[in-house]
């Protein structure tokens, strides 16, 4: 049976050390990532593309990237690591929604869909941010589904 892994985190990691954020991938989503696995991560800068890189290196799990638009919309950064494993084979899938307008509905959209494919959530917010921003929207989205949620503030 394929294990189904939504991926949710926060975009302002720039102060954190690449090599905690690691540590972070390697606690809590090693233990999910077997051959069976199949996550779906956003096409976000921070911990969307972290989660992305280290999952393509790391295991061999299927992985779908979502984005609200399309990757030419997404940040630069971040749109490059998502053709780079398009190109090599190493995603199983990129849904581009087609949103017309990038905004908070987009982003919204986008994290339900996530969520809906998903039978786990992992949020990794920052700190102890609390209830404002997108991966608290996307965790509490995914409690009212009634979704295994697991949560890992940065």
């Amino acid at each position: 049976m394929e294990r189904r892994v939504a991926i949710t985190g926060t975009r302002s990691i720039g102060d954190a050390p690449d090599d905690e954020l690691a540590g972070a991938f390697e606690a809590y989503l090693r233990p999910f990532a077997d051959s069976a696995a199949h996550f779906y991560v956003g096409g976000a800068s921070g911990v969307d593309t972290a989660a992305l890189q280290w999952l393509a290196k790391n295991t061999e799990a299927a992985v779908t990237v979502v984005v609200p638009c399309r990757i030419v919309d997404q940040p630069a950064g971040s749109a490059n690591v998502i053709e780079a494993l398009r190109d090599e084979g190493r995603l199983a899938d990129v849904v581009e929604m087609g949103a017309t307008l990038l905004g908070k509905a987009a982003y919204h959209a986008r994290n339900r869909w996530m969520v809906d494919h998903a039978g786990i959530v992992i949020g990794f917010p920052r700190g102890d941010e609390s209830g404002g921003g997108g991966t608290w929207y996307t965790l509490n989205y995914a409690a009212e589904q009634g979704k295994v949620r697991m949560i890992v503030p940065l």
